[in-house]
This record gives C-alpha cells, structure tokens and sequence, in this order.
C-alpha cells in the first residue's frame, strides 16, 4: 500500500454545516488515514451552532474549524472533492474525483431538523471509507 493518504477536501456554500459536519466525520472515523479539507465558495463568518451541536450529540467536537474560502490550490491538490450544494460556485479540475451529494442545506435550521442530515452525512462518509481504504 502506498504511503501517500488520500486528500478529500469537502465544499458547500458557507462552509459552516454540511462541509463542516462531513470533515468531522471522515476525521473521527478515518483517523489520520485521510488527509481532510472543507471549504466554501462564500465562506460564513461561523460555523452553524446548530451543527456544532448536533456533531457534539455524537461526540465529535467542530468547534475548532472556522469556515475557509474556496482556493484553486486546495482543489488541486485533493484527490477527491465532494460538493454539497455549491453549484456553478465550485471549480472542475480535470483528472479529480468528483461527488456532489444533495443534502438539505442546515442554515438557519435548529438541530432537530440538522440531525438528520448529520446521519446522512454520516452513512455517505462510511460509504467513502469503504472505498477509499478497502483494506480498512
């Protein structure tokens, strides 16, 4: 197997929810196996307390992350990229893999309505493990 660890790097609008929610799962659950990134096309000053708190239910602490701008850079330099709602906002780099995963934007919702999508996001990320370290 080859040294090197796969690069995910996650982009939504804000990056203050869907983003956020999916690096903390691929952190908690790849351990230091998957070098993870989030950013945003139009970066929010904070992250999503609602998400914040929803991760904290699971015991995964965002509080840490701050929502980061978008850079040519960082997509090119990421081996997959998995869009989550950014549209046209969000570059295509030939030769990278690309997801784009419809979830329900959280902005402005209260955690009972987050939840849910922290769980889609949750099971999506256990899919992308799955493939990105099948011996794992």
């Amino acid at each position: 197997m080859s040294d090197a660890k796969p690069t995910v790097l996650f982009v939504c609008v804000h990056n203050a929810g869907r983003s956020q929610m999916a690096a903390g799962w691929l952190r908690h659950l790849a351990g230091d196996q998957v070098e993870v990134r989030s950013a945003g096309s139009a970066p929010a000053e904070t992250i999503n307390p609602a998400a914040v708190e929803a991760m904290k239910e699971v015991g995964i602490d965002i509080t840490d992350q701050t929502p980061t701008k978008l850079t040519f850079e960082g997509a090119q330099e990421s081996d997959v990229i998995i869009t989550m709602g950014c549209g046209d906002a969000c570059p295509v780099f030939p030769g990278k893999r690309y997801e784009d995963w419809k979830l329900e934007d959280p902005a402005g919702k209260g955690v009972d309505a987050v939840r849910p999508i922290r769980d889609e996001i949750k099971a999506r990320i256990g899919v992308l493990l799955a493939d990105l370290l099948p011996a794992a």
